[in-house]
């Protein structure tokens, strides 16, 4: 028997807590590479020592049996990845209850189906990317004055979260969908590189293509599902029209003309938004994959929508404006549960179509020129369209 031996099955990413945690701290461990999951977890043996039968498990140089990756990587680990101040070791145990609570339940439930583990359910499976990207809207926020969650060096906390993410950063967080998350890529990104990291887990292929799951015996469903659009009032402007316009012609002496000559106010509306959160905003990069994620992810909404998202100010002290318009007169988001991921992250304010302040609004943020004077003389520096 290997003095301090590990029992799990190939690429068990709870495994890589406490391996990665090892190769930190420098303890010994060796993986009983003739485990078989199924066989050696169900040995009356194997039972005696570990009762529940799962992996991954431990057994120390004394004959100590340890189960739970948590806990076997807190044995393994030593006081700087366990936090040195009371403190620290509070906020290091934080994270490790958030990644187990908010991140791994909902990224199994997301990626298994995909890997053929588990049933299909699209309801669940939705609800998962959501809270998924309810994490990562809260890691990214918090990492961004930091580079490791805890202290100045790589903790197990950063071990236990960076693991937890391994399957979605694998199977499903593609570029369109971790653009948005430019905090938590540094940081992942970081981690996966160090060498402690990459001795467990190998070089790491980050997701090119998100993995989805075979729908075809959901078709129908998928065809029958009723238009968010059915019940918003119908309207002569043609929003095709304006957008071949819109991208085709010059925005002042033909776009501009042609919406305000086609626009139909008694069955349609003008928004204005604003990020609610500007003191988050840091990189102008950054907060161009934060536009860029937010118009990726409304993709259906565009039949009979258009936005103009502008993004003003410079590094360290920027922005987000936009102005959009769509057919009937109260929030389109909140029309489809697929539409209200990023939209309350804004404050949005419906304008009148015939106040002059409004014509002014819509010329800046369509034109992308202008003062912009509610926007504390911020500069515009680039913009997206949604059309």
């Amino acid at each position: 028997m290997n003095l301090q031996t590990l029992y799990t099955y190939p690429g068990n990413f709870r495994a890589f807590k406490a391996l990665i945690a090892s190769e930190y701290s420098g303890a010994k461990v060796t993986v009983d590479t003739s485990f078989k999951l199924g066989e050696t977890n169900k040995d009356a043996a194997f039972l005696k020592k570990f009762p529940m039968g799962k992996v991954p498990a431990f057994q120390s140089s004394n004959g100590d049996c340890i189960f739970e990756s948590n806990a076997i990587a807190q044995y393994v680990g030593n006081e700087q990845l366990q936090g040195k101040s009371r403190t620290d070791a509070a906020l290091v145990q934080q994270w490790i209850n958030f990644g187990d609570n908010e991140i791994i339940p909902a990224s199994c439930t997301w990626v298994f189906p995909c890997l053929g583990i588990t049933q299909y359910n699209k309801q669940d499976t939705e609800k998962a990317k959501e809270q998924i990207q309810k994490a990562l809207c809260v890691l990214n926020s918090y990492l961004a004055p930091r580079t490791f969650l805890v202290g100045e060096r790589v903790s197990q906390a950063d071990i236990t979260v960076a693991c937890d993410l391994l399957l979605a950063y694998q199977y499903v967080l593609d570029p369109s969908f971790r653009g948005t998350y430019a905090n938590v890529n540094r940081w992942f990104t970081t981690l996966i590189n160090q060498p402690q990291f990459k001795k467990v887990i190998g070089d790491f292929k980050l997701c090119e293509k998100m993995a989805l799951f075979d729908e075809d015996e959901d078709d129908a469903p998928r065809r029958d599902e009723k238009d968010p659009w059915i019940n918003s009032p119908k309207t002569s402007f043609d929003f095709d029209a304006f957008k071949r316009s819109y991208s085709n012609n010059d925005t002042l002496t033909v776009a501009l003309p042609y919406f305000w000559e086609k626009f139909d106010k008694e069955n349609m509306s003008i928004w204005h938004c604003v990020y609610k959160y500007p003191e988050e905003l840091k990189k102008i990069f950054m907060t161009c994959n934060l536009v860029g994620g937010f118009i990726q992810r409304i993709e259906k909404m565009r039949k009979f929508s258009f936005g103009s998202m502008c993004i003003l100010g410079e590094d360290d002290k920027n922005q987000i404006s936009g102005v959009w318009f769509w057919r009937g007169h109260d929030l389109a988001f909140e029309l489809s549960p697929d539409w209200q991921i990023d939209f309350e992250s804004y404050t949005w304010t419906k304008l009148n179509a015939d106040d002059p302040k409004t014509k002014t609004m819509v010329q800046e943020h369509f034109a992308w020129e202008g003062d912009f004077e509610d926007l504390k003389g911020l500069k515009f520096n680039q913009g997206k369209v949604y059309k």
